[in-house]
């Protein structure tokens, strides 16, 4: 968190500002960029959302080290500022915990109006360390067309899209006809149920909609620097991690024995690095290898063809293989993330374990990864356990009123773009939701390279004028949809 933000929340604090226990209660400060919502225009837009921008990233809300709760309420400041009724406007979540969400409320005109639209992000992001990056991943830096900070892809930069529109349309004197809720969540990141899943399970009268408009997925791709298509996720893949663990009686490191837990754990880990699960499709993927394919063109789109007819192709396998998105839109994946060993540098070590986290295609057993998993280890003493338990989620058909609308609008700011229904490789809180039986939609009006995705990685970036198309892009898209009762 910056120093600013540190005075900010101070102030917001005294002020009695959006607590567990109620709602937002007051102004606070940073009247020069609440001022830049109460003018209209793309230059003004463009500033409120660099600004909104600025504020998301230098408040640090990573799990171990920040507090979603801090970046919650000074969202609900310039919310409040704007003129959203407190009421309207909270920040809530389970107490003993610095990491709250954020729910705003704009309310329609009139009485009769269809169920809200909800407007979903998340304020968490994964860790940075200073030391990993070229700048300080807690603030926003510009430089050679690129806002860079940690979150900035994932996802504060499509986050402040949400954020920066309902406060333009708003100073536009623009009024709903049906409710808007926009929910800024905590815990997407760690797989904390403080988030979404808490306010499924004891607020949903705020997050209850027809249907959920998710920023942290989809979105435009671009290809060698063109508008290539326009991605709307239509389903996810299934989150689950298993540790594995070897374990041995030790002894003194002078003594070198047999059963060395750190070796026969790596040597585990390299047959896995080998494996590959079968190649396979689903609904959503085999529509989006047969539509992509003609776009794409060349061996890779020959490769897409040939798979959509025969999933047993092993050529056309092994092509689709070498990249790195269609690899893991064609399989389950497992890979190793974190590792642990020893006890001390002159002892042979008594345990050596590996976090390993998979992502299931849809209608995956996670009991079957785990025998899988085993098979390819092939080494009966080390223990492969569930971290947590997979929470799958089924597809989510793109509504034929919603895609007319996205096929106009991205006529409108990009030309001929198509639209592509895709699976995501990874998970979102859009599961719960879908589960839940709220219908979700992944999608952003930033375009961004498919080459060069750093979200969770060093130097996060977007590109300025990307994220400046997606705040006109999504301020014309909610202004539609809330438009229709």
């Amino acid at each position: 968190m910056s120093l600013r933000s540190r005075a900010v929340v101070a102030l917001l604090v005294a002020a009695g500002v959006a607590t567990a226990a109620g709602p937002a209660g007051a102004q606070g400060a940073g009247g020069d960029a609440h001022a830049a919502a109460g003018s209209t225009g793309p230059g003004a837009l463009s500033r409120l959302g660099r600004d909104v921008l600025r504020e998301m990233i230098e408040v640090n809300t990573t799990d171990e080290h920040g507090s979603t709760t801090a970046l919650a309420r000074l969202l609900a400041a310039r919310f409040v500022a704007a003129g959203f009724p407190a009421a309207d406007v909270q920040v809530v979540g389970p107490e003993g915990t610095p990491h709250h969400s954020l729910v705003v409320r704009w309310r329609a005109s009139g009485s009769g109006a269809a169920k809200p639209i909800l407007l979903l992000a998340h304020l968490d992001v994964v860790e940075a360390r200073r030391e990993d990056w070229s700048f300080d991943p807690f603030t926003l830096v510009e430089r050679d067309g690129y806002f860079y900070g940690r979150g900035t892809m994932d996802v504060k930069g499509p986050g402040a899209t949400l954020v920066s529109s309902l406060l333009a349309l708003r100073s536009e004197g623009f009024t709903p006809a049906r409710d808007i809720v926009l929910a800024l969540t905590a815990g997407e990141e760690s797989g904390n149920a403080n988030g979404v899943q808490w306010l499924l399970a004891n607020r949903r009268d705020l997050v209850d909609a027809a249907y959920v408009v998710n920023v942290d997925g989809g979105g435009g791709v671009l290809r060698a620097g063109r508008h290539a298509e326009f991605h709307v996720q239509a389903a996810e893949k299934v989150y689950q991690s298993f540790t594995l663990t070897a374990r041995d009686h030790g002894g003194h490191s002078s003594i070198p024995q047999p059963g060395n837990p750190i070796y026969r754990l790596a040597r585990a880990l390299e047959r896995l690095d080998a494996f590959r699960f079968p190649a396979t499709l689903n609904p959503v993927t085999r529509a989006y290898f047969a539509r992509d394919a003609a776009l794409v063109g060349g061996p890779m789109g020959d490769a897409m063809r040939r798979f959509v007819a025969d999933t047993h192709d092993a050529g056309a396998v092994k092509t689709l293989s070498t990249d790195l998105i269609f690899n893991a839109l064609i399989r389950t994946t497992c890979v190793a993330t974190m590792l642990e060993g020893g006890h001390a540098e002159n002892a042979l070590p008594q345990m050596a374990r590996a976090t390993v986290n998979c992502r299931l295609m849809p209608g995956s057993s996670a009991d079957a990864v785990r025998a899988t998993l085993a098979r390819v280890v092939a080494d009966s003493g080390i223990a492969i356990d569930f971290i947590g338990q997979a929470t799958p989620s089924g597809p989510t058909a793109l509504s034929p009123e919603l895609e007319a609308v996205l096929t106009r609008l991205i006529a409108e700011m990009w030309g001929p773009v198509p639209l592509l229904q895709v699976m995501e490789t990874g998970a979102t809180d859009g599961l719960f939701l879908r589960n839940a039986g709220i219908p979700v939609y992944g999608l952003s009006g930033v375009f961004g390279d498919l080459e060069d995705d750093r979200a969770h990685g060093r130097d996060e970036r977007i590109g300025v004028t990307a994220f400046n198309d997606g705040l006109e892009f999504m301020r014309r898209l909610v202004k539609e949809l809330a438009g229709k009762r």
